[in-house]
C-alpha cells in the first residue's frame, strides 16, 4: 500500500501522478512528457556518514528516497542483482586523479560505458514494478541508441523473463565495436536493427511508436506492452544520481576533500540525463558548485546555456564521440520544467514550438535559474589534442567523449580560474573507440586493423583488454536487419509476430 505522502511522479506536460513503479513500466507519459518526481528529496544521511559505505549501499541511501513504493527487500535485491561480478572492479565507479582533476571511471560494467550504470539495475526495477502492479503482458523494451544505450540495454534485457527488447540504431554512425557489440548479442529475446538515418530520426521514430495507439492496442491484444530503456525512463536516471553522491563520499573518505566542500562536476553530454542526474544530486544536498556541461560539435546545449535559444535547426555532424552525436537532447526537458517553476502549460507550448519549428527561447527569468550550469564544447581537434597531451604527460588514456569533457574543463579553467576540486564523468573505456583514441595519440596506427589496435592500446596504456571487446573479437553476427526510417512500425510487429488479422481488426476501429 502506497502512502499519500510518498513520492510521486507527474509528466513534464500535465496528467494524473502516478507511483515510481507506474512511472518506470510506462517509460514515457501518455502526453508525451517525461516524468519528473512531485519533490525532489533530500539526502536523509550525513556526507559522513556516506563516506564509509560501500557503492550498494550508497545506491540504497540514494534510491529510496526516489523510488518510495519499493520495499526495502525489493530495492536492495535489485541493486544487489546489479552491481554484482558483472563489474571488474569491487568500487563499481573507481576515481582516477590526473592531470589535475578526479577521473570518475564509469565504464567497469559487461558493455564498458557509463550506460551500464543504470541498465544493470532497470530490468531488475521494471520486473518489480510489473510485479508491483500485476502486469499480465511481456514488456517489449523499445529503445534508440546513438551507441551505447543499445549494447548495455540488450545485455541488461537478454533472456530476462517476460521481456523482449528492440533497439534501433543508426548504420554507419556508431563506431564499428559498438555496432559489433549490438550485433553480436546473444538471447532469444533480443532485435537489433539499423536505419538508414541518424539517431535524432531512430529517437523520433521510437517516440513515435510509443505514441502510437493504434500499435498500442495491437500490442495488447498480442500480450505485449512497451517500455523504455532510454534515458528518458525514471528508473535510468534515478541510478544515475547514485554515482555522483558515490565520488564526493569516495573523495570524503580519501580525505581530498572536507565534509560540505563544494566541488564541480564536468559531464559530457549528449541527451542530457547524465548531467541532469548531477543537477538533481546537487539538489538533494550534495555540494557541488558547478555543473560543466560539455558538448562537442554538435553543440546545441552550448548554444542554448549561451543564448538561451534551443535550436536544432543546423547541420548533423559525425564525431569521433558519436554517442553525443545528438540535435534533440530529450532529457533537457526535464530541466525546462523546472526552469519554467513546474508549469506544465508553459513547457508543453515549448516542446510544441520545437517540434513544429525545430527550436524554443526561454525566458530571461527562465535562464536566470541557468547560473548552476557552465556549457562549452571541443571541435575534433582539441578532443585529440586532449587524449594525447593526458596520455603524453600522465599515461593515462581516455576516450573521444571524456576527452571533450577534459578540454571544455581546460576551457573553463582558463576562463574562471576556479581552483575547486573537479570530477570529470569518464563515460567509455577507451578500448570502445579505439581508432580514434590510437589516431590521437599518433597517426601512424591508423594502419593497424580494430583488434590489432585494441592489442596495442592494451600494451601502451598497460591496461587489461576489458571482456566486453575479446568476448566480440570472433563472434558471429546475428541481427543483420535494416531499415527506413518509416519502416520501423513494420520491423516491431514482423518481429513481435503481430498478425494480419490483430492489424486489421484494429485498423477498422481508428
Amino acid at each position: 500500500m502506497v502512502n499519500v505522502l510518498d513520492l510521486q511522479y507527474k509528466s513534464t506536460r500535465g496528467g494524473e501522478a502516478v507511483t515510481a513503479s507506474q512511472a518506470i513500466l510506462k517509460g514515457l507519459a501518455e502526453d508525451g512528457g517525461l516524468f519528473v518526481p512531485t519533490a525532489l528529496p533530500k539526502l536523509d544521511c550525513s556526507l559522513s556518514e556516506l563516506a564509509g559505505m560501500t557503492y550498494q549501499q550508497v545506491a540504497y541511501q540514494v534510491m529510496k528516497q526516489f523510488l518510495t513504493d519499493f520495499t526495502e527487500e525489493e530495492l536492495k535485491n535489485c541493486i544487489n542483482k546489479a552491481y554484482d561480478s558483472k563489474f571488474d572492479t569491487e568500487e563499481i565507479a573507481p576515481l582516477v586523479k590526473a592531470e589535475g582533476a578526479y577521473y570518475l571511471e564509469l565504464f567497469h560494467g559487461a558493455t564498458i560505458a557509463f550506460k551500464d550504470m543504470a541498465l544493470s539495475i532497470l530490468p531488475h526495477l521494471l520486473t518489480a514494478s510489473a510485479k508491483k502492479n500485476n502486469v499480465k503482458n511481456d514488456i517489449v523494451i523499445l529503445t534508440a541508441t546513438s551507441g551505447d544505450t543499445g549494447k548495455a540495454a540488450l545485455a541488461g534485457f537478454a533472456d530476462v523473463e517476460g521481456t523482449k527488447i528492440i533497439v534501433f540504431y543508426p548504420k554507419g554512425g556508431v563506431s564499428p565495436i559498438q555496432e559489433k557489440q549490438m550485433v553480436t548479442q546473444k538471447g532469444k529475446n533480443t532485435f537489433v536493427v539499423g536505419i538508414n538515418g541518424n539517431f535524432d530520426q531512430a529517437q523520433s521514430g521510437v517516440k513515435a511508436m510509443f505514441g502510437d495507439k493504434l500499435l498500442g492496442q495491437e500490442l495488447d491484444a498480442a500480450g505485449y506492452q512497451f517500455s523504455s530503456a532510454n534515458s528518458i525512463n525514471i528508473g535510468r536516471l534515478v541510478p544515475q544520481v547514485v554515482y555522483y553522491v558515490y565520488a564526493y563520499a569516495k573523495l570524503l573518505a580519501n580525505e581530498e576533500i572536507k565534509e560540505g566542500e563544494k566541488i564541480n562536476v564536468v559531464v559530457p553530454t549528449g541527451n542530457f540525463g547524465n548531467i541532469l542526474a548531477a543537477f538533481y544530486a546537487k539538489n538533494m544536498g550534495l555540494p557541488i558548485a558547478k555543473l560543466i556541461c560539455a558538448s562537442n560539435e554538435n553543440k546545441v546545449l552550448y548554444d542554448f546555456f549561451t543564448t538561451g535559444t534551443y535550436d536544432k535547426n543546423r547541420e548533423f555532424i559525425l564525431t569521433t564521440s558519436p554517442s553525443m552525436d545528438i540535435l534533440i537532447s530529450s532529457n533537457l526537458e526535464r530541466l525546462i520544467y523546472k526552469l519554467a517553476g513546474e508549469d506544465a502549460e508553459q513547457n508543453s507550448k515549448l516542446m510544441k514550438e520545437l517540434s513544429e519549428n525545430g527550436k524554443y527561447s526561454i525566458t530571461d527569468e527562465m535562464k536566470s535559474h541557468l547560473e548552476d550550469f557552465y556549457g562549452n564544447y571541443a571541435d575534433e581537434q582539441q578532443t585529440a589534442a586532449t587524449i594525447k597531451e593526458l596520455y603524453e604527460k600522465t599515461g593515462y588514456i581516455i576516450d573521444t567523449h571524456t576527452a571533450v569533457a577534459a578540454t571544455v574543463y581546460r576551457k573553463y579553467l582558463t576562463e574562471t580560474k576556479d581552483t575547486a576540486k573537479t570530477i570529470i564523468a569518464s563515460t567509455a573505456s577507451p578500448f570502445k573507440f579505439t581508432r580514434s583514441v590510437m589516431n590521437a595519440i599518433d597517426s601512424r596506427y591508423d594502419a593497424m586493423g580494430d583488434f590489432e589496435l585494441v592489442d596495442e592500446l592494451s600494451k601502451i596504456g598497460n591496461v587489461k583488454v576489458p571482456k566486453a571487446i575479446e568476448e566480440i573479437r570472433d563472434a558471429d553476427v546475428l541481427h543483420d536487419t535494416v531499415c527506413e526510417v518509416d519502416k520501423m512500425p513494420e520491423v516491431v510487429r514482423k518481429f513481435l509476430g503481430i498478425s494480419v488479422e490483430i492489424r486489421e481488426t484494429y485498423q477498422s476501429v481508428y
